[in-house]
């Protein structure tokens, strides 16, 4: 007899409360492996796949793509040990069968009590079958259904169509995932039963529900209730601000309430540095980047002033001053800008940061930062030159004491060794918590980076 049970959002380290579902990568009735990830869910901090510690048969899902759910929510639940043969019904959640808790005993259930990937027993994931009812459900089974959460894996009942239109059952999910889809089908009186979705697997998106509208048959449906002379009103969009995005409006927002920051900036000749650059590339051996050599000369003129990394505890009225640099650097990627951490910079040579520069960055493009990745930061590097600007003010990463911002370089008028020349110019901000220190101090930091960036040799004397 197969066992039921319930698969709960874990906590996912790092102080989470909740995360959003990103993609299902399961349906009721798939067959799943233990640690097969199941459900691919976006926190404040990453976009991470989670895996199911049973393996079984799914029986129901709950939440919709885009369903923000708190750590101990249900997401899924499995039958544990029931058969898996063609013609085998397989019971639902509400069908009567109770999920077990966790870890509950009776007969050969499985679990690997795991909850991340990367951590398991490494099985290799089922192949995923699809279960198939021997025969039609029986009269009473669409009471059960009705009670079994909706789930993307199950499908409405279809009545049948008339003028062209497909019409959807009056009873079952509605194949809608936004709120804002909904808000705006409830303002303008639309069915949106009587609509058929452009989205993938006729999901209803806001173009469906606009052209709607624009109908005379739906201005027809709530003439009563609208002026004579009918208009559409643009809708101004409302972005929720959640995710990735939600954390970084927090983060930010907290630095301007709590850091009275100030920033510097300064004009420094590239053309030695960048010349240094291609001349240990030519030497053979991994290639350096840029960024690396940046992120060294941070970590000399933080071993100068330490002061700036730092940060401040108010209710205790002290600055702690950290012991070592875990450097930050800002990464743009499609969900927005996230920043990742080289752990123990200041221990690191410039090959070594190169590389780790490439691993963090190809793992934000790909969404798999994990929340060790994004946190732990002391001092943070800004390359915006990326993006073709010359300076900015930045927002200090709260809770460190100072950002380093790096524009592009390019070639400028510049008076070299008293003659006016054709150089290859920068320029550096430095944005810093004026509770650590004073301008003095900042300044110091920050002529010492310009200095490193200009004669390079500068650095050997902290190597």
């Amino acid at each position: 007899m197969a066992q039921v049970l319930e698969f709960k959002l874990p906590d996912l380290g790092e102080g989470l409360t909740e995360a959003e579902i990103v993609r299902w990568l399961v349906s009721v009735g798939d067959v799943v492996a233990i640690d097969q990830p199941v459900v691919e869910v976006e926190t404040a901090k990453a976009m991470v796949e989670v895996p199911c510690p049973y393996g079984g048969v799914v029986t129901a899902r709950f939440g919709e793509e885009g369903t923000e759910l708190p750590v101990g929510a249900p997401l899924i639940t499995v039958a544990v040990g029931a058969p898996e043969t063609t013609g085998t019904a397989v019971p639902a959640s509400g069908g009567g069968a109770k999920p077990a808790e966790p870890g509950a005993s009776g007969g050969s259930a499985e679990s690997s009590g795991n909850v991340l990937v990367g951590y398991g027993t490494g099985a290799p994931a089922a192949r995923r079958r699809r279960i198939r009812p021997a025969a039609p459900a029986a009269p009473g089974a669409g009471e059960a259904g009705r009670r079994r959460p909706a789930s993307a894996g199950s499908a409405a009942p279809a009545a049948p169509a008339s003028h062209g239109t497909t019409a959807v059952a009056e009873s079952g999910p509605v194949a809608v995932i936004s709120p804002l889809v909904r808000k705006l089908a409830r303002e303008h009186g639309v069915d949106l039963r009587s609509l058929t979705g452009s989205g993938p697997d006729g999901l209803i998106l806001r173009a469906d529900v606009e052209r709607a509208v624009q109908r005379p048959e739906a201005a027809a449906a709530v003439a009563p209730a609208a002026p004579a002379v009918a208009t559409v009103t643009a809708q101004a969009e409302r972005v929720p601000l959640r995710g990735v995005r939600g954390a970084v409006a927090d983060k930010l927002s907290r630095s301007r309430r709590e850091i009275p920051d100030a920033t510097c900036w300064v004009d420094a000749d590239a053309t030695e540095l960048m010349a240094a650059r291609a001349a240990m590339n030519a030497a053979g051996g991994p290639k350096i980047s840029l960024l690396a050599l940046l992120a060294r000369i941070c970590t000399a003129a933080l071993d100068r002033h330490p002061e700036l990394n730092s940060t401040v505890d108010m209710e205790a009225r002290e600055i702690v001053r950290l012991p070592g640099v875990n450097l930050g650097f800002a990464a743009q990627t499609d969900r927005g800008l996230v920043v990742p951490v080289v752990k123990d910079a200041h221990k690191r040579s410039a090959e070594s940061l190169t590389a780790e520069f490439a691993r963090l960055t190809e793992a934000a493009r790909q969404g798999a930062l994990t929340p060790a990745d994004l946190t732990g930061g002391t001092f943070t590097l800004n390359n915006y030159g990326v993006f073709g600007v010359d300076g900015s003010t930045p927002i200090i990463n709260h809770p460190e004491a100072a950002m380093l911002g790096v524009g592009r370089i390019v070639p400028k008028p510049w008076v070299h060794q008293g003659e006016l020349a054709v150089r290859q110019v920068v320029q550096l901000s430095l944005t810093f918590d004026h509770r650590v220190c004073d301008g003095g101090t900042a300044g110091g930091f920050l002529r010492y980076v310009a200095d490193c960036v200009e004669h390079p040799s500068v650095l050997l004397r902290t190597l």
